[in-house]
């Protein structure tokens, strides 16, 4: 029998700069406006991140129906359907929009394709809150595969304008092998100019493939509704690697660990660094006495705030 003697960390992990984004919008909105503050479907995938603004006066909300008048509600990162825009317009409460750009970027692609006559297949997950609100940017001519057994299934109405789009929080080489299976049915297709799945995404990802042939098992830290954590778990274990998904330190099982000399250890786009280091250091008491950080790419990406949310904006004469 074999404690863990070290732990790898992934580099990068965690927060991506449209989560760091969203979360700065409802802890703004807090501030300046005092709680309640209502948030439309969880911020972010993460039960640790909502529960804590929960505790600070966040409410979060599926139906605008619970928002009562004159409230002032955030969109969550994933977005929200062109609908759900035009009701809370209609309804007058004071929106703070913090859908991740990246997920805004596919949504303005949609739209003005749209207005040029395509029709567009997207990969991605079907019920996913981001998938509802690219596919709710139009009324119809959008078609959802989760796989390439569903592009064989697909019938646009026509085939002379189409593009596709993506899930931001995709398995890169599961959206690069549905993509390639779209082109040879209709290779016509028009591509992305760039790919949707965001750098957050892909750099986790990458770092999970450098990762995995260095460690005996990997722990990612994510909760189970996180799309892009479910897929680093998923690589993992495709490497042929043992490989669990744990919402906090509390989750592990020390008999993961038995005959394990390194552990490799990462965490989804939407998990704070305080899960990770909680997990290192139930790690640590397990008989890890080493704690390593892999060379990464580093992440300068900053997104703006939205415009009303300066906190120390002088008063107007």
């Amino acid at each position: 029998m074999q404690d863990p003697r070290e732990i790898l960390l992934a580099e990068p992990r965690g927060f991506c700069a449209g989560v760091d984004r969203a979360i700065e919008i409802v802890e703004r909105a807090l501030a300046k406006f005092g709680a309640p503050i209502y948030v439309r479907h969880e911020i972010v995938h993460n039960t640790y991140v909502v529960n804590d603004l929960k505790a600070k006066g966040a409410i979060f909300i599926e139906d605008l129906a619970e928002v009562p008048p004159g409230a002032t509600l955030v969109f969550s990162a994933h977005g929200v359907s062109r609908a759900v825009q035009e009701e809370a317009r209609a309804r007058g409460f004071s929106i703070f929009d913090a859908t991740c750009p990246l997920v805004t970027k596919v949504h303005v692609e949609v739209a003005k394709l749209a207005r040029e006559g395509y029709e567009f297949i997207m990969i991605g997950h079907k019920g996913h809150p981001e998938v509802e609100g690219t596919m709710g940017q139009l009324d119809g001519g959008i078609h959802l595969v989760e796989d390439v057994q569903d592009v064989a299934r697909v019938q646009p109405a026509q085939t002379d304008r189409l593009a596709v789009v993506t899930q931001t929080t995709l398995s890169v080489d599961d959206a690069a092998e549905i993509t390639a299976a779209v082109r040879a049915r209709f290779p016509q297709v028009r591509e992305p100019k760039q790919q949707d799945i965001c750098y957050a995404t892909q750099n986790r990802q990458d770092a999970v493939k450098l990762l995995s042939p260095q460690v005996d098992l990997v722990i990612v830290v994510g909760s189970p509704t996180s799309s892009n954590s479910n897929r680093l778990r998923e690589l993992a274990a495709r490497m042929g690697r043992p490989a669990y998904m744990v919402d906090s330190a509390d989750e592990l099982q020390p008999g993961w660990f038995e005959g394990v000399s390194r552990v490799g250890l990462t965490a989804g786009a939407s998990a704070p660094e305080v899960l990770v280091q909680e997990v290192v250091q139930r790690i640590k008491a397990l008989g890890a006495v080493a704690v390593r950080k892999m060379d990464g790419t580093p992440e300068t990406v900053k997104f703006p705030l939205p415009k009303g949310l300066k906190l120390d904006a002088a008063p107007t004469a």
